[in-house]
């Protein structure tokens, strides 16, 4: 009796709690449909030209943290030396990589040691020095060594200390950045009223890609399964939640891959922290904290276009070590920062960001497979109304399916990556078996990052074994 009560509120509380979830996401899709007609409209307010030949734009730091990058290291520098943009520099962090990292900067671009005033003011580990070329056609380049910070967090914070512009771009030594790249995430900090403390933009799929040199030459269709799979999700979660949370001035996550930042906030906030297994969402949300807790006006912003091209996890293997780490850092955040949680001084941070992310993010792979259990027990011990269950279940799928495929065709309205109708009929496919062979690895992996959090398991930034520039247009 007792256990058919429970399973009896158990499907009540999932049917209030999966309609919610359609309605929050129904809102999220209107909200975000707005913010990108709102932007193209926008978007020549003031032309790139006439900013990028303007005497007052703001210089900009580009901190590129490399942890045994050897494969493709030099050829990810060249391409972020050839940036349009009048002032920047490019921060190669060498976060004591045990393969030839350091070797091969020195030697491609002509590095010397030199004295460079430091002022940690993120503490960090130990920085072992700095490199400049002899090579004026290299002069934007600036190489620190340190010993390795077992994070992305720490390396970026050593960036940081030595970087010389208010703005910074972090993004990840194995990202192609677009030609403008820099400028596309600097204008809201020169149009905005209010003070942006960071933007983000579009992060897109490098594998099968053709590049040379660092260049992408041609973007070309993930061909291995697990990259289309990936590929569905950048849409998605880029196109459709991210611009949402931008219209509401509520966004929490900008990419690690691809964000720019205030630099004086971002110091003035802690920096990175260390032991951040989410560094990117952990810093925006401390940077929002700063801001609360100081009165001031802010806003982050998100560019509803692609700017960045990453490799991302080829196989299921390094998928699950990936999503593990974001799964921890997920919870890790929420719990470092659970003061937030319906607190009236963080205003909608409190109140809206952080109990979606608890409820929306954190919660729904536990619920999946409690529900799968209870469905279990109920087969061998209860009468079900299986009837309700297939149509609840079919609602839940087709309206995913529905926001996927939107989400497709509106990224090809408005931006036209894909070179053939096939190639978008094998994306619809892709997400129509997702639910099936997909996502049930995101859960396990979601499940597994909890676990190691909740046992406190050790996991450091480590080798995401990418393939490198020559040979990943094979996947």
């Amino acid at each position: 009796m007792i256990l058919k009560n429970f399973i009896e509120y158990y499907e009540i509380f999932v049917a209030v709690f999966s309609s919610t979830y359609i309605l929050f996401y129904m809102l999220l899709a209107g909200l975000s449909y707005y913010a990108i007609k709102k932007h193209i409209n926008a978007k020549y307010f003031i032309h790139d030209d006439v900013l990028l030949k303007s005497n007052y734009i703001p210089g900009v730091s580009v901190v590129a943290p490399a942890f045994n990058e050897g494969a493709n290291v030099v050829y990810n520098v060249k391409s972020l030396l050839s940036l349009n943009y009048p002032k920047y520099e490019v921060v190669l962090v060498n976060d004591g990589s045990s393969d030839d990292t350091l070797e091969k900067l020195i030697k491609e671009f002509e590095l010397v040691k030199i004295d460079f005033y430091y002022q940690e003011k993120i503490p960090t580990k130990t920085v072992r020095g700095h490199y400049k070329s002899t090579n004026p056609v290299y002069s934007k380049l600036l190489v620190v060594d340190k010993e390795n910070g077992k994070s992305k967090a720490d390396a970026s914070n050593a960036g940081i200390n030595s970087s010389k512009y208010p703005l910074f771009l972090c993004t990840d030594v194995d990202c192609i950045l677009k030609n403008d790249t820099i400028i596309k995430l600097a204008k809201p900090f020169i149009e905005s009223k209010k003070r942006v403390i960071a933007t983000g933009a579009g992060i897109r799929i490098s594998n099968s890609c053709e590049v040379k040199e660092g260049f992408l030459v041609k973007i070309r269709f993930p061909k291995g399964w697990y990259p289309r799979f990936q590929e569905l999700e950048y849409v998605r979660a880029f196109l459709f939640g991210r611009m949402a949370w931008s219209q509401l001035n509520s966004l929490l996550l900008v990419s690690g891959g691809l964000g720019m930042f205030d630099k004086e906030i971002a110091v003035k906030a802690g920096g990175y922290w260390h032991k951040s297994l989410g560094e990117d969402m952990e810093l925006i949300t401390r940077m929002r904290k700063y801001m609360y807790e100081n009165k001031l006006d802010f806003s982050v912003k998100y560019i509803p276009e692609s700017l960045c091209w990453t490799e991302v996890p080829g196989n299921r293997e390094i998928l699950i070590r990936q999503r593990v780490r974001w799964a921890r850092g997920l919870i890790q955040t929420l719990n470092l920062h659970k003061d937030i949680f319906f607190n009236p001084k963080y205003g909608r941070t409190g109140f809206l960001i952080f109990p979606y992310f608890f409820a929306f993010e954190f919660l729904v792979p536990i619920l999946e497979v409690i529900g799968l259990i209870v469905l279990i027990i109920s087969f061998f011990y209860l009468n079900i109304n299986y009837e309700s269950f297939f149509y609840l279940t079919i609602a839940v799928y087709l309206f995913y399916l529905n926001l996927t495929i939107i989400s497709i065709l509106l990224d090809e309205i408005l931006y036209k990556h894909y070179s053939s109708v096939k190639e978008i009929l094998i994306l619809i496919l892709t997400a129509i078996i997702e639910p099936i062979f997909y996502h049930p690895i995101n859960v396990y992996a979601s499940l597994k990052g909890y676990y190691h959090f909740f046992r406190q398991k050790e996991q450091a930034w480590g080798n995401m074994q990418r393939q490198g520039f020559n040979t990943q247009n094979n996947n």
